[in-house]
């Protein structure tokens, strides 16, 4: 006891001494705004800080020459460096300023809950030479393919804001989905009247709610964690969870410490106390809000289950699922993290945020992955390369003997099957085995490279629109062009290349639409609808054309609504990031019976209009291709 009263009087001495639905878009835009202010023609600078000026030069008595002044090197702060003014004010003691508990308490405080007591905790924990800037944050440059970093600057913070936060995450389109990704994870600049962070927090939650948990990880390990805001730390958080990377947020608690107190952040700060060497305290730190109920039984037994994989703490626990209704990004990480395994039934219920997670996570099986992938390459979350490459491990696996062997071989045979008509069955039967439409389409996206590996051959004419539609999936449009010549007009495969050509000479005729239409089997002629919307904004057909299209089809093009007005503003001034996420917010849904022809021609003819004619033509095909 005597031991522990000396080192709280050391511990206080030391401080003494430190001093939408379709419609969801038009609702979520706030009303007012002003045009929008063009991208900044350079990304902006930060504005040097005035150097103080130099102190005059003492002077020798009676003399005129200048004497040297010493040279005085100021103490590391965390504010202005040498010549900030020194308060005069009488420091406080330890003893005086901060109120002990008892003895008995204090025993059983683990070392990060007595650095809380006691204030010991950094403002930030890397030197102030090595901390980073808070412009430009993102994991793509301009020069690597990301969006210019100054086009956000001048813009509004609270349209940004709503454009950011009023999406809830789900695309219909796999184009659509890339294009955002690509926009939140350029580097960027803030706009002028938002926090750097809290602007960064915004756009990892979003790539969060999308499934992309990589990419928002880097997002927020792009900020030092000494300027984490309140937002930036859950998204933080959320990002680490869903990656399975319980420790990663560590360095945030360490610098954060007591500021929250939720359950969550209290079960991860027992986390880290138990790997950075304290197990039986983060251990008794789980145990305490176990008995206390504060979290469901599950989530705290896994996080005692982590807890206990490190240093020499270890612990059984007994991980039971009979009273588990669901699985949450929370309760999903940590079981897979910990080497096991949720129930079928859990998984079977589970929504496609799990599968995101599973496609992606090291620590699982080949045969996890692969049938989260089924799901994932569909949404945009995986390539074609990737779906290819995780196959491909399942084909060399010798004791991989399920049916996601059997489809591992299937995929072999695409590639070097005897002729074209083998690798067009295994190709078929990749297809025909997925067991609803969009795993259908991850299926055209793991093909796509097999499928331009086949011949534009007339014997396969009627495998031609799916063959295209699988190209395009993964955007290999000069080898769906060599199907041009035997695309007869008003064909569905037609329609797909008069949408995804590089370039088109001449503009569609309307007796070549209404051809098409007149074939149109999709719900509510779909397929006719998209094809329009897609070819109006490229500029592949005559006003004219369009407008007596539009009227057999009973669309009107011309309607206007507050989101349709901002893109088009947006697109007029050539602001490609905002494009993006006006895009992106009029994208909305769980497929694409929730997207209507005149939402996709304002998408495809501002993509267009801002130089990103490669995401229009792709998304505008995928919408005829998918309809």
């Amino acid at each position: 006891m005597r031991r522990a009263l000396l080192l709280v009087g050391a511990s206080l001495a030391l401080t003494s001494a430190w001093a939408l639905a379709q419609n969801g878009p038009e609702s979520l835009l706030p009303p007012g705004f002003d045009r929008p202010v063009p991208k900044a023609a350079t990304p902006r600078a930060p504005t040097p800080t005035p150097a103080p000026a130099a102190a005059p030069a003492p002077r020798a008595a009676g003399q005129g020459t200048t004497v040297a002044a010493p040279v005085v090197q100021g103490l590391p702060s965390d504010g202005g460096g040498a010549g900030a003014p020194v308060s005069s004010a009488p420091v406080a003691s330890g003893a005086s300023s901060i109120k002990l508990p008892p003895l008995d308490v204090l025993a059983k405080m683990s070392s990060e809950e007595l650095t809380d007591l006691l204030g010991l905790r950094p403002k930030f924990d890397i030197p102030a030479g090595a901390r980073r800037s808070m412009g430009q944050i993102g994991i793509v440059a301009e020069s690597e393919g990301g969006l210019p970093a100054g086009s956000l600057g001048h813009q509004n913070a609270s349209l940004v804001r709503a454009a950011l936060a009023g999406n809830k995450g789900r695309m219909v389109s796999r184009w659509g989905h890339i294009l955002l990704r690509r926009a939140l994870a350029s580097r960027l600049d803030a706009p002028a009247d938002m926090n750097p962070a809290d602007f960064a927090a915004l756009r990892a939650a979003l790539l969060l709610r999308m499934g992309e948990g990589e990419a928002a990880r880097g997002l927020v390990q792009d900020i030092d964690s000494g300027n984490y805001t309140p937002d930036l730390t859950q998204a933080a958080l959320d990002a680490y969870v869903f990656t399975a990377d319980f420790t990663g947020i560590c360095p945030a608690v360490t610098i954060q410490g007591g500021a929250r107190k939720d359950p969550e952040w209290q079960a991860i700060s027992a986390i880290c106390a138990a790997f950075k060497g304290d197990g039986n305290a983060g251990l008794a730190q789980l145990d305490r809000q176990l008995g206390a109920n504060a979290m469901p039984k599950i989530d705290l037994l896994l996080a005692q289950k982590y807890a206990g994989a490190a240093g020499k703490a270890h612990r059984a626990v007994k991980i039971e699922w009979d009273d588990v209704k669901d699985l949450t990004p929370w309760r999903y990480a940590l079981t897979i993290a910990v080497g096991l395994q949720p129930p079928a039934n859990l998984m079977g219920s589970a929504g496609p945020q799990i599968s995101y997670m599973a496609a992606t996570a090291p620590m699982l099986g080949l045969e996890a992955r692969a049938n989260a992938a089924d799901r994932a390459a569909g949404a945009g979350v995986l390539s074609s390369g990737a779906m290819v490459d995780l196959w491909s491990q399942i084909y060399a696996q010798e004791d991989v003997s399920s049916e996601w062997s059997v489809r591992a071989d299937q995929l072999r045979n695409a590639y070097v099957g005897g002729d074209a008509n083998a690798k067009m069955q295994a190709i078929r039967a990749l297809w025909d085995g997925a067991p609803d439409a969009g795993q259908r389409y991850s299926r055209q996206v793991l093909t796509a490279y097999a499928a331009a590996r086949m011949p534009a051959d007339g014997a396969l004419r009627s495998d031609a629109g799916d063959l295209i539609a699988s190209m395009l999936a993964a955007g290999l449009d000069q080898n769906a062009m060599r199907w041009a010549p035997l695309a007869d007009t008003g064909t569905v495969e037609w329609g797909l290349l008069a949408l995804a050509a590089p370039t088109r000479s001449a503009p569609v005729e309307l007796a070549a639409l209404e051809k098409f239409y007149s074939g149109d089997n999709s719900d509510e002629s779909r397929k006719s609808g998209f094809l329009l919307a897609g070819l109006a904004g490229l500029g592949r057909t005559s006003p004219e054309t369009a407008a007596d299209f539009a009227k057999k089809l009973n669309l009107d093009m011309a309607r206007q609504t507050k989101w349709t007005a901002m893109i088009s503003k947006s697109a007029e001034v050539r602001n490609a990031e905002l494009v993006a996420l006006l895009a992106g917010l009029g994208m909305q849904g769980s497929n694409w019976s929730k997207m209507t022809p005149l939402y996709l021609y304002h998408i495809v003819a501002a993509l267009h209009q801002v130089g990103l004619d490669g995401e229009a033509r792709m998304i505008a095909a995928e919408a005829v291709a998918r309809a």
